[in-house]
């Protein structure tokens, strides 16, 4: 099995885990954010922005381009999962009042992330 096939494996494998754990339904953080995502390698897209929605604690995406899935915790922990066509990254973090931060990964691209509530 290629690196590739790996690192793949592993994020789906995550991105299940983290789906399947139960976590409380939260309104803290209900609304519409911005998250900027950011890489420092040159082999991955950087300054991407992507527009999510917060609804009792579900994270959905609010574009056609990329889905977006995942949870919110009542403390502000968040997992989520963006995909767009067969790329997929997983992101990890908190969001505190209105902004948020957090790291990514995906197969062959890690980096951060930072929200605004829009």
């Amino acid at each position: 099995m290629s690196a590739f096939h790996k690192a793949n494996l592993a994020v789906l494998t995550i991105a299940g885990v983290l789906l399947a754990t139960p976590v409380a339904a939260s309104t803290t953080f209900d609304g519409q954010w911005s998250v900027q995502i950011a890489s420092s390698s040159s082999a991955c897209t950087n300054g991407t922005s992507v527009s999510i929605g917060i609804s009792n604690g579900q994270v959905a995406s609010n574009t056609a381009t990329v889905s977006a899935s995942g949870r919110v915790a009542e403390a502000g922990t968040i997992s989520v999962t963006l995909s767009s066509g067969i790329k997929r990254a997983v992101g990890f973090g908190r969001l505190n009042g209105s902004s948020g931060s957090g790291t990514w990964r995906a197969a062959m691209c890690s980096g951060t992330w930072t929200a605004q509530r829009s």
